[in-house]
């Protein structure tokens, strides 16, 4: 119902003649087996196909996966659909992207004794593995894996006709920033600044190699309030203090400034992983 929605938004959006162009944005994470093992690999086209191909394809393609629909059939747990519905999707088709990209999928088998036939959850097509190289954001307990990006930007140039996409979400949110506060009062916010270095230094390389990616946002300009955890974790270039609402620039703030001045990725002295 979610596709067919946004098909006939886009539908309505041509029919209109609008100057411009529709697109939508997606969560996309690159999914990582735990192995080569056949069992691992199963697991992630699996899990491929149901968090990332079941809207991705439809959105670009105007169709489902052939294994996302052989899968749930097996299980199924396919919905039940009018005649005309892969019709409608057929032309919603978007002009192009926006990603959402904070950390990877990690998998492997579900061992066959518990597995369900047909399944009752996710994990009955996999289960999350714990990469011990992982680094972690230990506020938010995300994987930070910024070579996410580059895979990410591959596989839409190989899979989805390198069509035009930007990184709508990417960001760090960090939980009492207050302790980097140096004696201006400026948050002293050198884990952002690397956070966003790695990552787009992954996009300019996949850009180099012919990915159409033509933006990038970070989560977010300002501080902000989430539904999950109010203002526990802060995500901005700019501090919001709760008090009296002023808004100050962090560290961060005036190195994408520079960033963006002079067009050019200034180097770090840290690894890039």
């Amino acid at each position: 119902h979610t596709c067919l929605a946004h098909a006939k938004a886009v539908i309505e959006f041509r029919t209109l003649e609008l100057d411009g162009k529709i697109g939508n944005i997606l969560n996309l994470s690159p999914v990582y087996p735990r192995s080569e093992r056949a069992e691992d690999l199963k697991a992630a086209k699996d899990a491929h196909a149901i968090h990332v191909k079941s809207f991705l394809d439809p959105t670009v393609h105007g169709t489902y996966p052939e294994h996302l629909v052989t899968l749930l059939r097996e299980h199924d747990l396919l919905p039940e659909t009018e005649t005309e519905d892969l019709e409608i999707i057929a032309q919603g088709a978007v002009d192009f992207l926006g990603v959402n990209y904070y950390q990877p999928i990690r998998v492997k088998e579900v061992p066959e004794a518990e597995c369900h036939h047909p399944a009752q959850s996710l994990e009955d097509f996999s289960r999350h593995y714990d990469w011990p190289e992982k680094r972690m954001n230990p506020y938010r307990g995300w994987e930070i894996y910024p070579k996410g990006i580059y895979d990410i930007a591959m596989m839409i140039k190989e899979d989805y006709n390198n069509i035009p996409w930007f990184i709508s979400e990417n960001g760090m949110g960090v939980a009492e920033e207050e302790r980097f506060i140096d004696a201006s009062g400026e948050v002293q916010d050198d884990y952002r600044i690397e956070f966003i270095h790695d990552h787009l230094e992954y996009a300019l390389q996949a850009i180099e190699e012919g990915a159409n990616c033509f933006g990038y946002h970070l989560w977010t300009f300002i501080d902000c309030w989430s539904w999950l955890n109010g203002f526990k974790n802060r995500y901005g270039y700019y501090r919001l203090d709760l008090e009296t609402h002023e808004r100050t620039p962090k560290k961060s703030a005036h190195w994408i400034k520079d960033v963006i001045a002079s067009g050019e990725l200034p180097e770090l002295n840290h690894e890039r992983k």
